[in-house]
């Protein structure tokens, strides 16, 4: 059984573990999103062989829960291809975590096409149930510590999607529900519809969120703090655009240059690398790397709990982990930041 830094609680910044709104929940400043990079096809997996991509994975992995990082964040279609994540991290959390369970939060989600059929994605009972089922067997879990549903699905009444979450965490399937994109006004509905119906409610809201445009969890970060329940945020490095990897053009071997994600090449553009040099120079100084310093501004806002990163090796996750030694912003150094990035979206 591998083993662990026997201090990797000892070092971490000042509120590093903070509480899912109302809930008994807490969460790392960071945590690691495995979208990409462990599954078995993409980019990636093109350049590592199988065992260099699965001991990237573990290393990666590993060394998050080493600085401090408990919470792994799943879907059902991640990988790619879908559901490889689960099933190549579930042998990892087997092999390396046995002994840790109790220490990490492993979450996952339904909601996007996960299969063909009529039972493949969406808000019903039928595909949430089966599919979290499916996640704990790729997972090698016997419960999830968070489920969401991965979108809003106006389609199906919101009564059932809750409903469905509902019985998941009664029986003992996961021990939190969760709720993913929704708006604003859908956050407040199903928070509404839980109230009035006893349903368990979701405690945790997951949202696009990022310096480059603010506006983009479209008031649902509003509405679950409002509601007592805590936000976590992916994508908070604009897709790597708020890193140094885009400072001086498209590199081939990046992610917009494989167009393999949302980004796309032509999203670097001439004005847009004269806002990120600017905030580049900003972040050194104050002794930070471009990324932290996106990071730093994600988790000063007091509506957020934590901020999901991705990563395709284990410098990166140390990285991000960093973030918060140099201290938080000050309200006047987010305003500089955000004049720095106005009009960069």
């Amino acid at each position: 059984m591998s083993t662990f830094s026997p201090t990797r609680y000892d070092d971490l910044p000042g509120g590093w573990f903070r509480r899912c709104g109302k809930s008994g929940l807490d969460l790392p400043a960071v945590s690691l999103g495995m979208w990409h990079n462990f599954g078995d096809a993409g980019t990636d997996a093109q350049k590592l062989g199988e065992q260099d991509l699965h001991e990237n994975a573990t290393a990666m992995m590993r060394t998050a829960f080493d600085r401090g990082v408990t919470h792994f964040d799943f879907a059902n279609n991640y990988g790619p291809a879908p559901g490889a994540a689960e099933a190549r991290c579930g042998r990892i959390l087997e092999s390396d975590f046995g002994h840790h369970r109790e220490e990490i939060v492993v979450s996952s989600k339904a909601g996007y096409r996960m299969q063909p059929g009529p039972y493949g994605d969406g808000g019903g009972r039928k595909y949430l149930i089966q599919s979290c089922e499916a996640s704990l067997r790729r997972l090698r879990l016997d419960h999830l510590d968070l489920f969401y549903h991965h979108r809003n699905d106006p389609s199906v009444p919101l009564e059932e999607t809750l409903g469905a979450l509902d019985h998941l965490v009664r029986s003992g399937k996961t021990l939190h529900a969760a709720v993913s994109n929704y708006p604003g006004e859908r956050v407040e509905e199903a928070l509404s519809i839980c109230e009035r119906d006893g349903l368990v409610k979701p405690i945790l809201h997951q949202v696009p969120h990022h310096l480059l445009d603010p506006s983009l969890s479209g008031g649902g970060l509003d509405a679950a703090a409002d509601g007592g329940m805590g936000n976590i945020v992916f994508s908070p490095l604009a897709q790597g655009l708020l890193t140094d990897k885009y400072l001086d053009g498209v590199p081939a071997d990046s992610r917009a240059a494989a167009a393999s994600g949302f980004l796309k090449a032509d999203r670097v553009t001439p004005e847009l690398q004269a806002h990120l040099k600017r905030l580049n120079a900003y972040a050194g100084d104050r002794g930070q790397t471009l990324a932290q310093l996106a990071l730093c501004w994600v988790l000063g806002d007091p509506r957020i709990t934590s901020a999901l990163i991705g990563a395709s090796r284990p410098s990166q996750v140390t990285g991000c982990c960093d973030a918060l030694q140099q201290g938080p912003l000050s309200e006047a150094e987010r305003a500089e930041v955000v004049a720095l990035a106005a009009d960069a979206a």
